[in-house]
């Protein structure tokens, strides 16, 4: 464990240093290929850290998240980093973090503090019911695994984005937007879950490739292209996540489960163009089940499958039991420390 710790810290300051770098030379170069080719040994770096210890975070992070906004920023001359922060602080936080800065302010919708309160007292319940798998059935399971994954990344999530939105002295946007509430899959992957990665994809691979379809196919044709492309190069990079958190081969599953996705939003699309889709109107309420539906039993066929042979998904439990026992530890020593001196 304390090597893990010595590791991590490492691999962070490594990748803070080479974001610096970024700062101080690259922007000094004009978009494109020169630009691109000096960053491009930074790239490399971001695959080689995570194999240092066994986090998702810095895959997730550095490997997919700031790879990508360092390729659009540099070739494209686009995305989060853009334009560039005036200061090295926030360039390096926009780099490696899930952030970018919230453009409209005021139109951000403010949710009651009692919505984030019921979701970590959900969580503190789910973790409890892992003591209980060995009774639960498959269907149990799968709400169980589902509500683990949104629940944790959400939770974990939202202290970072309060400490750097302090820190960076900027409103940032939202990580998630109540994925649980989406009416379809666009309104699900584009809208409401982990919308950095949308953000970043539209740009990077969605866009490059409807516009180079677009001379040879119609709007449509183009159009599932995209879209395809960018849940397929999704499933390739969770993939490597989970390569990077298992060190097992990959198996395919996550990337069938992606290659799936992005049909049917695709698919769903096209159909909303319709005039009979666009006639018929359907109750909220049942969009909402059919589509959280969808997302939870085909996870269970093909994204689960991989976690729960590899005992990921209990390595993530474990993990949340140690961070709040860290925390626990830390504020009791806080209020003793107070009360002494009182």
């Amino acid at each position: 464990m304390e090597e893990e710790l010595k590791n991590f810290i490492k691999v962070w300051v490594s990748a803070f240093i080479s974001v610096t770098y970024c700062y101080y030379i690259s922007t000094r170069i004009k978009a494109g290929v020169f630009r691109l080719l000096s960053v491009l040994p930074i790239c490399v770096l971001y695959h080689i850290f995570p194999l240092f210890f066994s986090s998702g975070s810095a895959a997730f992070f550095l490997t997919w998240l700031a790879n990508f906004k360092l390729i659009l920023f540099s070739f494209f001359d686009q995305g989060p980093l853009l334009p560039t922060p005036p200061s090295i602080s926030q360039f390096i936080c926009f780099t490696c973090f899930p952030i970018k800065p919230l453009k409209n302010p005021k139109s951000q919708d403010q949710k009651p503090k009692w919505v984030f309160a019921i979701k970590v007292a959900i969580f503190g319940v789910l973790l409890q019911m892992y003591e209980y798998k060995q009774y639960m059935s498959p269907t149990m399971l799968l709400v169980l695994y589902s509500l683990h994954i949104y629940l944790e990344y959400e939770i974990l999530l939202a202290p970072l984005k309060l400490l750097l939105s302090i820190t960076l002295g900027c409103d940032l946007e939202p990580q998630f937007n109540e994925p649980y509430l989406a009416t379809s899959l666009q309104d699900f992957w584009g809208r409401r879950w982990n919308l950095m990665v949308p953000a970043i994809l539209r740009p990077s691979v969605y866009v490059p490739v409807r516009r180079m379809a677009g001379p040879k196919m119609n709007s449509d044709q183009a159009m599932f292209l995209g879209v395809f492309a960018s849940f397929l190069v999704s499933g390739a990079v969770h993939e490597l996540i989970f390569f990077y958190f298992t060190r097992e081969s990959p198996t395919g599953e996550v990337t069938w489960f992606f290659v799936l996705h992005g049909v049917c939003t695709a698919a769903e699309g096209a159909a909303k163009r319709t005039s009979l889709v666009r006639r018929w109107k359907m109750c909220p309420m049942i969009s909402r089940l059919l589509t959280v539906g969808f997302v939870v039993v085909t996870g269970g066929w093909l994204f689960f499958p991989q976690l729960t042979r590899s005992g990921m998904i209990e390595r993530l439990a474990d993990e949340a039991f140690v961070s709040i026992d860290f925390v626990k530890h830390n504020l009791f020593y806080l209020w003793r420390n107070r009360s002494l001196k009182s």
